[in-house]
């Protein structure tokens, strides 16, 4: 009786979170204008997920995340949205694969990463203060260096053509969203992730 209460309350919890992650990624809630960027919020809840109900959470959270992703680069394509969309891959089935995974498999190691390193850390006994801020930092850079290596990977040719780059010139740019868009992204996630989740933690905790 026990562990179907515990799979119950698993399976509304990541219900919860992924129409969180839906509502995120489809309004400008998703966003957080900051004095230099725009920073994105759709992955805080996946983190959240995974740092709540595991890591298993977290990863269909974050293929919940890239699946939004995916059809919003499809709807509305932009010049790069063939590094997210297999229905504009440029190369066939070998383009529509690559874009997947960076679209959705990228995504699903936010939510892995994030909630295997929540486990690493309480069997360390690291406190919820010092946990939570780590883990929100680690998940939002996993997002944008997973991404953004992806697409230095597998991409590199499109994505520079598409914004009119040379090779240089698009190193020089991903260097710059890993450590300037990343960064202040990770900080917010480190931010929310360490008030939400404390806040979280403790309601379940009773």
């Amino acid at each position: 009786m026990k562990h179907r209460i515990r799979d119950t309350r698993w399976m509304v919890g990541v219900a919860m979170m992924a129409a969180i992650v839906i509502l995120l990624a489809n309004t400008p809630l998703g966003m957080i204008q900051l004095p230099i960027i725009k920073a994105t919020t759709t992955h805080i809840p996946v983190i959240i997920g995974a740092i709540m109900f595991g890591p298993l959470a977290g990863g269909i959270l974050g293929g919940v995340f890239g699946i939004c992703s995916m059809i919003s680069n499809t709807a509305a394509p932009v010049a790069t949205s063939m590094c997210f969309s297999p229905f504009l891959s440029q190369t066939g089935l070998p383009g529509a694969v690559k874009a997947i995974w960076v679209s959705v498999g990228c995504r699903i190691l936010i939510g892995v990463v994030a909630g295997w390193l929540w486990i690493a850390l309480k069997k360390c006994k690291a406190h919820d203060l010092l946990a939570l801020p780590v883990v929100g930092f680690v998940g939002s850079m996993t997002n944008t260096v997973a991404v953004m290596g992806s697409i230095v990977l597998l991409f590199r040719a499109e994505y520079a053509a598409a914004k009119d780059m040379t090779m240089t010139a698009f190193y020089d740019f991903v260097i710059g969203v890993v450590t300037g868009t990343g960064v202040l992204e990770a900080i917010v996630a480190l931010v929310l992730v360490s008030a939400i989740g404390k806040v979280l933690l403790n309601v379940f905790k009773r």
